[in-house]
């Protein structure tokens, strides 16, 4: 535990230090997400297969997610700063060298290292965060505005992209990282302090290095089986990635001091909490990636423009973030959890009504009421999960709940991706993998250029009604099977949503 300091009047020092340590989060969220809208560019100046082109987005991700729980338990015992110094330090020098990367392999690379840094960061920034702010009341809402912020990193980065593709080159996407990571280098060591916590037990180093491979392999073959076809590669990998993700998770079921404890989801409220968090990511960022393509490729947007086009649903969704607290406080969150899910899947089916010559409107319609949906998400999804655990799990309820963020924006891109991908090979021209790389074929007729434009639409359109459809059934299913929540007397609102009993050799 962190050792308190009584302070009844915190002054300035404590939102000093808040502000810098939004800046690492902020460019964590944003980097996760600031590509959307890039990509055309990218695949013009370094010409990515289909599948490089979906690793360079969402090996980011994978990179984050895979290895969030790790560095939370190495910053509790080696320092939370000293961790969150040399993360800040690696994020910017992997973010100059994917700027200027020459090809898209190492462009992938310099998105891993990112990737690897940006997972030092988070644990590490909530955890200083809640030593600058050593009353509850203040914590609370330090808390509130660091999820926040997180959320709305996620949400403008697209935009943030396109500003910055209408008057530079792609890399200036990762240049302006860097002002961010020396400003925060130059007056961390000033506002924050070092921060340690005692673990019992020790990293599982095998969990780590199992987790990491199993999550690549398998998404390696999925990508691969979707831009190129079922091949033996793949296949080999796919089996063994499957085979080792099965070994992590019974190895953890095994531990003492697991890496993720899967027992946790014995808990019902916990199980939808954390799915919610991982399931609005995951469509979230692959409309976002497949969207910023169609504005630009299909309907002939310039990169500003497409910007502009997803700023509303960027305002809302920030927006809700920052209200949905005070509104779960009189509804519940059982009404958010359900309420959220149904949002975005109406957003999705708005989708539906676009076509390769129009759809402008229906996409912002789409965004904005979709973005209800993943504000709500985006706020309840941790303070839910923990809440639902005894007070000795809450660190790992936490942890599930970031990790499940990171991994599905990126499973989103490879998930999703992948079928629209796949979708484009079987349905396009059959003159490139990707629509980028067929519109920039010499000798194109109308009629082949109106065929690859087609076949993107129908594969976003599958993956928006796949992402709506899985939507839909966990709003309902979070409707018939979340407990329902017993009002105070006392007129504060709702209590928190009730545990389910406990099981003979549970968690509790």
């Amino acid at each position: 535990m962190y050792a308190p300091r009584v302070s009844h009047s915190p002054g300035p020092r404590p939102w000093l230090g808040l502000l810098v340590i939004l800046g690492p989060v902020l460019l964590v969220a944003m980097d996760g997400s600031v590509l959307f809208l890039a990509m055309p560019n990218v695949t013009e100046a370094l010409s990515p297969t289909a599948d490089q082109a979906l690793w360079i987005l969402d090996v980011y991700g994978f990179a984050v997610g895979s290895l969030l729980i790790a560095f939370g338990n190495i910053g509790d015992r080696y320092g939370r700063l000293r961790l969150l110094m040399t993360g800040a330090a690696v994020f910017g020098a992997a973010s100059a060298g994917a700027a200027f990367a020459p090809g898209p392999d190492l462009l992938i690379v310099f998105r891993a290292l990112m990737g690897v840094a940006g997972a030092t960061l988070l644990p590490s920034a909530l955890a200083v965060l809640s030593e600058l702010f050593t009353e509850p009341r203040l914590r609370a809402k330090a808390i509130g505005i660091f999820a926040a912020t997180f959320a709305a990193g996620f949400a403008v980065g697209p935009v943030v992209g396109g500003q910055l593709l209408s008057s530079f080159w792609w890399g200036s996407v990762f240049l302006i990282n860097l002002p961010v990571v020396v400003l925060f280098l130059m007056l961390a060591p000033v506002l924050l302090r070092e921060v340690r916590a005692t673990r019992t037990g020790r990293i599982d180093a095998l969990s780590v290095l199992l987790s990491a491979a199993g999550i690549l392999l398998t998404v390696y073959a999925i990508k691969h089986a979707a831009a190129e076809g079922l091949t033996a590669p793949p296949m080999a990998a796919g089996t063994v990635g499957v085979v080792t993700l099965w070994w992590f998770v019974r190895r953890q079921l095994h531990l003492d001091h697991p890496l993720i404890d899967f027992r946790l989801f014995r808990d019902r409220v916990f199980a939808i909490a954390a799915i919610t968090g991982l399931l609005p990511l995951a469509a979230w960022s692959a409309v976002a990636y497949l969207g910023g393509i169609y504005l630009q490729s299909v309907l002939g947007l310039t990169v500003l423009d497409a910007a502009l086009v997803a700023l509303p649903g960027a305002a809302v969704l920030t927006a809700t973030c920052v209200v949905t607290p005070a509104l779960v406080a009189r509804v519940g969150a059982r009404a958010a959890l359900i309420t959220c899910h149904f949002f975005i899947a109406a957003g999705l089916f708005l989708l539906l009504a676009t076509s390769i010559s129009s759809g402008v409107g229906w996409y912002t319609a789409s965004t904005v009421i979709a973005g209800i949906g993943y504000g709500i998400s985006f706020s309840v999804v941790a303070d839910t999960a923990v809440a639902a655990v005894p007070a000795e799990r809450a660190g790992s309820a936490a942890a599930i709940a970031e990790t499940s963020n990171e991994i599905g924006n990126a499973l989103g891109i490879a998930l999703l991706g992948s079928l629209a991908a796949l979708i484009f090979r079987l349905q396009g021209p059959d003159l490139a993998g990707t629509l980028n790389e067929t519109l920039q074929a010499p000798g194109l007729t109308a009629a082949v250029i109106g065929d690859a434009k087609s076949a993107f639409l129908t594969g976003l359109h599958a993956a928006a009604v796949i992402a709506g459809v899985l939507h839909a059934a966990l709003g309902v299913f979070a409707l018939r099977h979340l407990p329902r929540a017993s009002t105070g007397t006392d007129g504060a609102g709702p209590e928190p949503l009730p545990q389910d009993p406990v099981e003979e050799g549970s968690v509790r």
